[in-house]
Formats: C-alpha cells, structure tokens, sequence
C-alpha cells in the first residue's frame, strides 16, 4: 500500500504543481528554436513552433488529469445514482433503468464519446459530457448489485418500518457497502478517461489549442512524426504511465480489499 500511496501522491502532485515546476511558457512561440533537439535549455526539445516540450508537457498534466478526475467523478455520482434507484424501485423500474443501462453499454464507449463530440462540436465542454455520459453505467451495475443484496436485510428493513426516507437509507446503510467496490471501479475509470481525453484531443475534439494537453500534443507532432519522433513519444509516454500507475492503484486496493473480507 505505500507503493500505492506513493504512486497517488506522485499524480496529485503532477496534477496540482506541474505548471509551477514549468521552466517556459508553455504556449510561448519561437520559431528560431523550433523541432530543437533536447538540451540543457530545453529539457525535452522543442515543437514544431518552438515551444519547450517539458513545459507543455506539465501544463497538459493539470488538463489531462483534471479534466479525467472530474469526468469519472461525474460517471461516479450518474452510475451510483441510477444503480439505486433501479434498486430500490419496483420491477419497472429496474426494468427500465438497467435496459437503458444495457443500451448504452452495447456501444464501445469512445466511439459513442466521438460521435456525441462531434455533434456537439470540439472543445473542453463537449468532451467532459461526452465521456461523462458515457462512463456511468459500470457503476450502475455495481450499485444495483450492491443494492439488491442489501435491500431485504433486517437493518435496511427496520430502517423503512422507522419511517426514514430513500436518500436517509441510501445514505446511512448503502452507500458504506458501496464505497470499496466503487473505489476499485473508479480507478479503472479514471484510467480510461484520460485515455479517452486523450484519443478526443487526437482526434481534435479535446481540448483546443494552444493550451496543451497530451492527446493534443500528439496530435500537433504527428506531422513530423519521422522527423522527430520524440515529439510524439514524450506525451505518448505520459499517457502511458499515467495509466500504469493508476491502474496499479487499482489493483493495489482490490487485493487490500480482498485480503481485509478473507
């Protein structure tokens, strides 16, 4: 778990204080100096309009990871939200919800986020509501499962019979039993949405230049792919790591999990 803790506070610490540790202006433009090789003034090179790589790079962190927290925060409080009511309702409504439920996941989720962008159009807030509304429903299925087995227990019975409301027992008795295995899903999640940011800014639907951010990194340097490729491998690498790390996190909790219910 220390691993874990450590590997978390690493992303915080991208996240919040990248830019600080920035060492140029990431939108900064200076065409003597552009597809600069590294050196000591610049770390990692330059692009293809001179700005330093390593600055940008830092920059897209608080993007790329921001941006990726609040979209699984909000595929989080959609998915819980929708799981307990299909729950806690009648045979209709589990009926209804879970089907919608189903719907929704027959569609590969970046495709479905790609087509949702693109109507929308590109930029910052057409990507969070198009992968938020599409990250919800692995947490529906784990909130209604959760729900279900719950919902005839003497305690949760006693509490109705005690004339407490909906949101006072989903509050007081479901939400407990939820918290660890959403934490463990969440941080799939998570995984998958700074992917999925990723892909959108690649694909021009993400965040709009010049602020940086990786996927639009990538998309900048493809261009001079063979000329230089280290311009698409330092985002690249990023991208990949982060996922890594957060996906190691994951793993880390499920079998601390595990190990706490044997």
């Amino acid at each position: 778990m220390r691993s874990v803790f450590a590997l978390s506070l690493v992303l915080v610490a991208l996240a919040v204080f990248g830019p600080m540790l920035a060492p140029h202006d990431p939108t900064a433009i200076n065409i003597p100096n552009r597809l600069s090789s590294p050196s000591e003034q610049w770390p990692l090179g330059t692009d293809a309009l001179g700005r330093d790589i390593l600055s940008r790079l830092l920059y897209g962190a608080r993007w790329s990871l921001g941006l990726a927290f609040l979209i699984s925060v909000i595929g989080l409080s959609i998915g819980t939200l929708v799981g307990l009511a299909a729950a806690q309702g009648g045979k209709l409504a589990d009926w209804a919800l879970m089907r919608t439920t189903d719907t929704f996941l027959a569609f590969p989720e970046l495709v479905a986020a790609v087509v949702i962008a693109g109507l929308l159009g590109a930029g910052t807030g057409s990507l969070i509501f198009a992968l938020g509304i599409t990250s919800w429903m692995r947490y529906a299925r784990v909130a209604r499962g959760v729900g279900l087995s719950l919902k005839n227990r003497g305690f949760v019975i006693q509490a109705k019979l005690a004339g407490l409301s909906p949101l006072a027992i989903a509050r007081s008795h479901y939400v407990p039993a939820l918290v660890p295995s959403l934490i463990v899903v969440w941080t799939g999640m998570f995984a998958r949405a700074i992917l999925g940011i990723s892909a959108l800014g690649f694909l021009g639907f993400g965040v709009q230049p010049p602020m940086p951010e990786w996927g639009t990194m990538l998309l900048d340097a493809r261009i001079h792919m063979r000329s230089t490729p280290l311009q698409m491998i330092w985002p690249g690498l990023s991208v990949a790591a982060c996922v890594l790390a957060i996906n190691l996190c994951g793993d880390a909790l499920r079998d601390s999990l595990v190990d706490r219910q044997s």
